[in-house]
């Protein structure tokens, strides 16, 4: 069982790894720009001011919605139409993850007043904090880091200038 688990480990960090590392290194920005965009000071005050359950009610919106284009993006790739398909998931589910992350900081202490999604997110996080501690995830980090170094350097050094002779 041991011997199956490992490189099912090995598989799922490095999957959860890649797509955290490319949706979030984008939707983080883009949502923290949101947060200090003085035009949605109203729709913050009026999230802020929602009781629990209708906090989770909006909380599910995003995923109720934009939960459907990984199917559609499977269909366009099924169709021949890659582009399209990668796009559309791409696009899809950076939105929802900047929707999702905006609203879960806006009613965060909200939603933990509801014991079903505190035990939820505990577990979730638990989940989370078991994954990072295996081995997988370390080595999956570490060449990550390696990547992303050697991509830094590579920029550096390509910044400047030869000398002519």
């Amino acid at each position: 069982m041991n011997r199956i688990l490992k490189p099912v480990t090995y598989v799922l960090a490095a999957i959860y790894f890649l797509v955290d590392a490319a949706f979030i290194a984008v939707a983080k920005p883009v949502s923290n720009w949101i947060a200090k965009h003085l035009v949605l000071r109203k729709l913050r005050a009026w999230i802020r001011s929602l009781r629990p359950y209708p906090s989770l009610a909006l909380f599910s919106v995003p995923v109720i919605i934009l939960e459907p284009v990984k199917p559609v993006a499977a269909y366009l790739a099924s169709t021949g139409q890659i582009m399209s398909s990668v796009l559309t998931l791409i696009v899809g589910e950076l939105l929802k993850l900047v929707l999702v992350e905006r609203l879960f900081s806006l009613t965060r202490d909200k939603l933990m007043k509801i014991p079903a999604f505190a035990w939820a997110y505990a577990k979730f996080r638990q989940a989370k904090s078991w994954l990072e501690a295996t081995e997988a995830w370390r080595t999956i980090r570490s060449v990550s880091k390696a990547v992303r170094n050697y991509v830094t350097q590579m920029k550096t050094t390509r910044a400047v200038p030869l000398p002519r002779n």
